[in-house]
């Protein structure tokens, strides 16, 4: 079985038809596993959710998945954050609203749990740090856990032994998945934040046990021009150009 792992598409829907297509010419896959945020900071959040339903798909519950449907406190959020939100909201519709306040905070996929933030705050935590995620192995029983929420690709490895790192994920590299336990981030595909504009994503391929990172390029400025149309805050369109 072949997946592709997506996270915080963030309403990008050039972002995320890239993605699709990439995995297609990768050989395809049975399934997308989605680990949240469809929707906040870009300006297709509408047809996002229905691209992500027109696959055969799981997908968890992001922090602006349910603050766009006032299931979530947007004050926490930061004023451009915020704003987003406040117009995602506009443009939903009362499908897309029972299908975002619908998604579970954890799902299981076989050897993989999935969450947005973490496994111990599945909607708020980041988990960036070896001292987080080292926490974070108690918090869940299978071998390994999807996450996204930081938009920033990385792997950290729980060995028999209680030792935690951080290893590298780079793109077109597999990460072999074997007897140790491991948390991985497939990056941000609509809203990078790691310096690299491109879309990111990953393919998990059950037969040959890996997880492979891959970036996409797409047509940022088709996203940044819809961003302007719509009158989203200029600094969530400046930062696609530059991937943070």
């Amino acid at each position: 079985m072949r997946c592709a792992i997506v996270a915080d598409i963030h309403a990008n829907l050039a972002a995320f038809k890239a993605v699709l297509a990439d995995a297609e010419r990768r050989g395809g896959v049975e399934e997308v596993w989605c680990l949240g945020d469809i929707v906040g900071y870009g300006p297709d959040p509408h047809e996002c959710i229905a691209l992500l339903r027109q696959t055969k798909h799981v997908c968890v519950a992001g922090n602006h998945d349910w603050a766009a449907t006032g299931k979530f406190d947007i004050s926490v959020f930061k004023a451009d954050a915020a704003a987003a939100c406040q117009w995602t909201a506009q443009q939903l519709s009362p499908e897309d609203v029972d299908y975002l306040n619908s998604r579970p905070l954890v799902i299981q996929k076989g050897d993989f749990t999935l969450v947005h933030g973490s496994p111990r705050e599945p909607i708020q935590e980041y988990l960036l740090s070896t001292s987080v995620a080292r926490g974070n192995f108690d918090c869940f029983q299978s071998p390994f856990c999807l996450v996204g929420h930081s938009h920033i690709p990385l792997a950290f490895r729980y060995s028999e032994t209680g030792d935690c790192s951080s290893i590298p994920f780079l793109p077109d590299t597999g990460l072999a998945l074997g007897e140790d336990r491991l948390i991985i981030n497939p990056g941000g595909t609509g809203q990078p934040r790691d310096g690299n504009p491109q879309a990111s994503y990953a393919i998990y391929d059950s037969e040959t046990r890996t997880v492979n990172l891959h970036r996409v390029p797409y047509d940022i400025g088709a996203t940044q021009a819809r961003m302007v149309k719509h009158g989203l805050p200029a600094r969530l369109v400046e930062r696609l150009s530059y991937g943070r």
